[in-house]
């Protein structure tokens, strides 16, 4: 609910904006035929010029590289000073990495769809642009295993992993779906000039929420001895330990649920 909110205030931004634009030509436009006269009897029957901004629909296209990803994205603009902005990001990575014995493959999935309100503070482009993620698919994919015999650790406990039923597991790392932004920075992907490149670099946050991790171990886990077997699935004491285990990535993870975003960037106008 929150998201379309943030959307919704973002299309009533760009409506009166864009309602203010066209009463501000139709004011011109008043004015050039209150003086039309004046300049008939000048220049019978010569038209009035217009300008190229006029009879030409501009738009700006651009790359960009990110925290959020590699991505590309499209600005209109609505008023001298504002553009609607819509982009999209994408990166993977793999990792593995070992914590406290457990053996992590991991897999970073950056995937999010954005719409901008750029307010133009400045003639130079510096700009304040409040937004939303309308799709945040960032997340962490990781498959967990320990080999038999090895001894692992899980919310201070140490267990040995069975040789006749080895420990396998998953984890995932999710955040919400949509997520509120705001971002500073300098550039216009649709400047206001004769000029058609434009270059751009943007620093910000995402509110992302709270990370949800989830882990899920199966096979068999030992006393530290190497005796005294039993399968993690139907142990209430293991079970206690993976859900404590959980609860520690959350707090170790909790300083993302604002996500630093940093941006840079090139962009022409057709």
């Amino acid at each position: 609910m929150q998201t379309f909110r943030v959307f919704g205030f973002l299309l009533l931004c760009a409506c009166i904006a864009a309602s203010s634009r066209s009463s501000a030509l139709a004011d011109d436009s008043v004015s050039g035929g209150a003086s039309a006269p004046a300049e008939s009897s000048a220049s019978p029957g010569a038209p009035a010029p217009k300008s190229s901004r006029e009879n030409h629909f501009e738009v700006g296209v651009g790359v960009k590289v990110s925290t959020l990803g590699i991505g590309g994205e499209v600005a209109l603009p609505v008023t001298d000073r504002s553009n609607v902005r819509f982009g999209f990001n994408a990166f993977n990575y793999n990792h593995t990495f070992l914590k406290d014995g457990v053996t992590y493959k991991g897999a970073l999935d950056l995937r999010s769809a954005e719409a901008l309100f750029d307010i133009f503070l400045t003639r130079a482009g510096f700009h304040v642009s409040p937004g939303v993620l309308l799709y945040n698919g960032n997340k962490i994919n990781a498959n967990a295993a320990v080999p038999g015999g090895q001894s692992f650790t899980l919310n201070g406990t140490t267990y040995v992993s069975d040789a006749a039923d080895p420990v396998t597991g998953t984890g995932k790392l999710t955040f919400y779906k949509a997520a509120p932004m705001i971002l500073l920075g300098f550039g216009n992907l649709v400047p206001r000039s004769n000029r058609r490149f434009s270059f751009s670099f943007e620093a910000g946050a995402a509110y992302q929420g709270p990370p949800r991790a989830a882990l899920a171990l199966s096979g068999s886990a030992c006393d530290f001895t190497g005796l005294n077997c039993r399968t993690i699935s139907s142990d209430p004491t293991i079970q206690s330990n993976v859900l404590a285990e959980q609860t520690k990535i959350n707090k170790s993870a909790s300083p993302f649920r604002f996500y630093p975003v940093v941006s840079f960037g090139v962009g022409y106008k057709f």
